[in-house]
């Protein structure tokens, strides 16, 4: 993905439905190491496995640091179906992670969390504006376009979205 930064207001344009999933940790101990570090050491793997293999289905992603103690991970999907199949597959990352997470989580007594939401958003109901960005989020995993005349506001973006 390029940093470069696209000028003026863009907009993302997507077909269909979006999947989008958030997943994070939250370090409660920060010595009990042992118990965190294999969480964090985690992700990258995943995204690296699948950056490799656009078939599993991920659009984009980007990390998100909210203070010393919290990360997480934005990602878009093409699918809930894909995100589910990747994430119960046992011959991919995800699956032994997750075994591995769960082992030592109870062993570390609240010393790390973890959490996840999925949000499948249907077509028109989403809206997205970028001004001076490099391509992002939404953008990042679809398409950057410029926002055009009669759709230069978030209600006229949102479409059936803001009628709801």
């Amino acid at each position: 993905m390029s940093d470069a930064v696209l000028r003026g207001r863009m907009t993302a344009e997507a077909e269909g439905d979006v999947v989008v999933f958030l997943i994070g940790m939250r370090i409660n101990r920060f010595r009990a190491v042992r118990a965190w570090l294999p969480v964090f050491r985690a992700m990258p793997r995943m995204m690296r496995e699948l950056a490799a293999e656009p078939a599993h289905g991920l659009l984009a992603h980007r990390v998100l640091l909210s203070g010393p103690r919290e990360f997480a991970v934005l990602q878009y999907w093409e699918s809930t179906g894909k995100l589910l199949s990747y994430a119960s597959a046992g011959d991919l990352e995800h699956r032994p992670a997750w075994a591995a997470f769960n082992r030592r989580a109870r062993a570390a007594d609240g010393a790390v969390g973890i959490w996840h939401e999925t949000y499948a958003v249907p077509a028109g109901f989403r809206e997205a504006v970028y001004v001076d960005m490099p391509r992002y989020g939404l953008a990042a995993a679809h398409q950057a376009v410029p926002v055009r005349s009669g759709r230069d506001r978030a209600v006229q973006r949102l479409g059936a979205g803001a009628e709801a």
